[in-house]
């Protein structure tokens, strides 16, 4: 109920709570591995394509 009266009277700012807090931070580690490993199938790529030119 707080909540929402203060959204009410314009405060758009909330707090995070854990669960989503958590959630965020196993998204970030997920993209991170996500992103490392394309860099490093890209790095064989342009390794490999050297290699016929």
């Amino acid at each position: 109920m707080e909540a929402g009266k203060k959204r009410l009277s314009g405060d758009t700012l909330r707090e995070a709570n854990t669960d989503e807090v958590m959630g965020l931070i196993e998204e970030n580690v997920q993209l991170k591995q996500e992103l490392a490993e394309l860099y490093l199938q890209n790095k064989v790529l342009k390794i490999n394509l050297n290699c016929y030119e």
